[in-house]
């Protein structure tokens, strides 16, 4: 069965633009509801969070050494540490982990 990649992307830019679009479109005035606006402002953080969650432990090709980089870059977060050095500090975990195993 071959994948017509095309369909998918327009799929996905089109889900993209009317999740953007429809809001400005049937709310014109402004949101006073707090719960609204606390649920709307985390969405993009909790779509992110969701889809880039699972392909960690794919990516790494071994479960033990994506489980202690993502133990590891929980940690370096909690402790302060940008996103820059989350990343690398979480890829050297992938690293370390892989050879040791």
């Amino acid at each position: 069965m071959a994948h017509n990649y095309w369909i998918y992307l327009l799929v996905m830019f089109a889900m993209t633009y009317l999740v953007r679009v429809l809001p400005l479109v049937l709310v014109r005035s402004r949101i006073s509801n707090t719960f609204i606006r606390s649920f709307l402002y985390y969405i993009p953080y909790a779509v992110l969070a969701a889809m880039t969650f699972p392909a960690v432990f794919y990516t790494a090709g071994n479960t033990a050494a994506a489980v202690g980089a993502v133990a590891v870059g929980i940690i370096v977060s909690l402790c302060g540490g940008n996103l820059v050095t989350v990343a690398l500090s979480a890829s050297a975990a992938v690293y370390v982990i892989s050879l040791i195993l």
